[in-house]
């Protein structure tokens, strides 16, 4: 993937589609849309759409499971990235980035303000 791309040409080169502009918001698209669309693989898929359905249902668990918000609704298109080459993925390290968003949420929930635990914090 080039730098200084922008995130929805990204988006485009690795699913092959952009979502419909309803079911996008910033820099997010809605979890229905893409579990629609990526929920069944076919049988006789080739490897690069194989690829594809990966790369969404990493995203999915990235958004929802891992680094998820109190929306819980919502792909981030910011681990397009980490995604790109799946080949790659074994090399980061995601404990530490879940451990970093884990004491992120724990640092909001400190303020006397908040009444709802978001993310990870719910496995605590």
């Amino acid at each position: 993937m080039e730098e200084g791309k922008p995130a929805w040409e990204w988006f485009q080169e690795l699913f092959g589609e952009l979502p419909p502009q309803n079911k996008v918001k910033q820099y997010t698209v809605h979890i229905t849309w893409f579990h629609e669309r990526f929920r069944v693989l076919l049988n006789d898929a080739t490897e690069d759409t194989v690829h594809i359905y990966a790369r969404a249902y990493i995203m999915m668990l990235l958004s929802t499971q891992l680094f998820g918000d109190k929306s819980e609704n919502q792909v981030y298109i910011w681990w397009l990235p980490f995604v790109a080459r799946l080949d790659d993925m074994g090399g980061y390290s995601w404990g530490s980035a879940a451990l970093a968003w884990l004491y992120r949420c724990m640092c909001r929930v400190a303020n006397r303000n908040v009444t709802n635990l978001a993310g990870p914090l719910q496995l605590l």
